[in-house]
């Protein structure tokens, strides 16, 4: 019924190319002829721009401008703040009268912070520096010149282009440049091949001089043969041996970057993996075109090709439109019938979302304002119970199981989702479209991601708090031993200090008796009388007393140090020992005033 294929053995195209059959895929109507009948049409100036600060994947870019300050088309509005980021820039010349919220295209309708522009009418651009050639110039000052100009993926994802170019460079040896464009209505890289083929492959030259490429892949399906021939017929000299316009059969969504490389190669990127796992970088023409624009004319990515169609728009085509341009300009420019328009759509009927209305501004991700009639593209039925038909399984284009995700899902058993390689589908919506039962699946699929990348930043956030809290306790336990260890080292110090003086204060005491020993010693044979001691009994006495408490003291201290500080017991034992013999002395002195009283 749908025209399932499935992965086999490789194919080839008329003119004898091999190609290799996606798995799962669905084709439906293209509808993308009523876009392409005129050449890209530029937009004209509008009073008004609306530049919001969050076009990108990454961090937000911080504004480095104030409201009231003019600014020059060009001019840098919003710094990168950090390494995945993007700067935002002026569109055109004119006033910033407004740095505040506002609404901006998104699938849950978020606001966001945005500078507002009026202009001046002058689309006077800032100082500019061309370069006519890479080879004058180091690799570091193009990655820095790409990286100023805030481009970022047009294809869809909207990562900054600078750090997809700053991977490693050894193994990588094939570029593939994506021109599919497999989404229904959208001819925005379509239109870019066929009239600015050469910008294309300018951008192709400065990515191939980053990386010396062994082969180049321009891949474009077979139900776009004018930008085919365009594509072949710009290639470079110096890129002819090297590139290759390869052409598949038109199938659903054969756009997207892993299916793209299993296409053109046989090859797979692993569960989780980037193109760099096996070697290869994939980059949207519509991307290398704003690469060429940046280095080459040192112009930021200020515009991108809209498409505009539906069957409500009185004049679809492709409109080369400034960044920050009111969604409603374009439309009343493309001719939009609000009375027959049922509703507006920011990207395709596969992959895009209703907006609330017209007056969003026009982002780096706009590819495409799709109005269609209410029977041009009907709402989705009420959902109905699953009927365990299968086809969302066989129109998957990543071999997963997209029931069983929607049964983990709706039962929040997470763990089993990403087990069963949630995070490879690519919310292409073949298996909605297919679904008998009009289940949303890919809603199913997107709030389980959202739910899980949460549940990780709660996660890492309670990680970052425990490291915090446990590294604040070890120093805080480091300097209460530390302290603690200064205190004892202080207390020995003392312990030792006094133990000296006590010591000294001894030998002091002791110095006269030694004296009149050795003076007896001397004349053994003298006659000794009886020779009254120098003090009286009650000095004796006293000093009796003083010694006996003294005693008492450096005992108590020695019991002390024989527990706690053993290096000081031997200083203290000498000092018990010296007071001791005092003692005996001044008891004999004390005994011999007695008995001459």
């Amino acid at each position: 019924m749908w025209g399932f294929t499935r992965a086999g053995k490789p194919r080839k195209n008329g003119e004898g190319q091999t190609y290799w059959t996606l798995p799962g895929s669905v084709h439906p109507p293209e509808n993308k002829t009523q876009s392409l009948v005129n050449a890209i049409q530029a937009m004209p100036l509008v009073r008004e721009y609306v530049v919001p600060l969050n076009q990108h994947i990454g961090a937000f870019a911080l504004p480095c401008v104030d409201v009231g300050q003019h600014v020059l088309k060009g001019e840098l509005i919003a710094e990168a703040a950090g390494f995945i980021s993007a700067p935002a820039h002026a569109p055109t010349s004119g006033e910033v009268i407004a740095i505040e919220e506002r609404q901006v295209p998104h699938a849950s309708g978020l606001t966001t912070s945005c500078i507002i522009i009026r202009a001046d009418g002058k689309d006077q651009w800032r100082p500019r520096e061309p370069w006519d050639d890479l080879q004058s110039h180091r690799v570091a000052d193009i990655l820095a010149r790409v990286q100023r100009s805030g481009v970022t993926g047009l294809g869809g994802a909207s990562f900054p282009t600078a750090v997809k170019l700053s991977s490693d460079r050894d193994h990588i040896d094939t570029l593939i440049v994506n021109g599919t464009e497999c989404e229904p209505y959208i001819t925005a890289d379509h239109s870019l091949m066929r009239e600015r083929a050469a910008a294309v492959y300018a951008g192709i030259n400065v990515v191939d001089h980053l990386y010396h490429f062994n082969r180049i892949l321009v891949a474009i399906e077979d139900n776009k043969p004018d930008a085919i021939v365009a594509m072949r017929q710009a290639i470079p000299d110096h890129l002819k041996e090297r590139v290759e316009v390869r052409t598949f059969p038109t199938r659903y969504p054969s756009g997207g970057e892993k299916q793209l490389i299993y296409i053109l190669t046989g090859r797979e990127v692993p569960s989780g993996g980037l193109p760099l796992d096996i070697g290869m970088l994939c980059h949207n023409v519509g991307t290398l075109a704003a690469l060429s624009d940046a280095v080459f004319h040192d112009e930021p990515l200020l515009r991108r090709i809209t498409t505009v169609t539906g069957e409500a728009v009185a004049r679809p085509g492709n409109y080369d439109t400034l960044i920050g341009t009111p969604m409603r300009e374009l439309c009343r420019v493309a001719g939009v019938n609000t009375d027959k328009a049922d509703r507006v759509i920011m990207g395709g009927p596969m992959m895009g979302f209703a907006l609330p209305h017209t007056d969003l501004p026009v982002v780096k991700a706009t590819n495409c304002l799709l109005i269609p009639t209410g029977t041009e593209l009907p709402l989705p039925g009420v959902a109905q119970p699953c009927i365990r038909c299968g086809l969302c399984e066989q129109a998957c284009p990543a071999s997963l199981l997209p029931q069983q995700l929607m049964w983990f899902a709706q039962a929040k058993e997470l763990d089993k989702a990403e087990d069963h390689r949630l995070f490879d589908c690519i919310e292409c919506g073949a298996c909605a479209y297919v679904c008998p039962s009009n289940i949303p699946l890919v809603q199913y699929y997107r709030a389980a991601k959202g739910q899980i990348r949460q549940e990780q930043a709660e996660h890492k956030q309670a990680e970052r708090a425990r490291v915090r809290f446990e590294a604040r306790q070890a120093r805080l336990d480091r300097e209460a031993a530390e302290k603690e260890a200064k205190r004892q080292e202080r207390a020995a110090a003392a312990a030792r200090a006094n133990a000296a003086k006590l010591a000294a204060a001894a030998s002091d005491s002791t110095d006269v008796s030694d004296a009149v020993e050795r003076a007896k010693s001397k004349h053994p044979d003298k006659p000794t009388a009886a020779t009254p001691p120098a003090l009286t009994t009650e000095q004796l006495t006293a000093k009796l007393s003083n010694l006996t408490g003294r005693v008492a003291k450096a005992e108590s201290k020695l019991a002390e140090a024989r527990a706690d500080a053993p290096e000081q017991v031997k200083a203290l034992e000498t000092t018990v020992n010296k007071l001791q013999e005092q003692i005996k002395k001044v008891q004999a002195d004390l005994a011999r005033a007695e008995e001459q009283n």
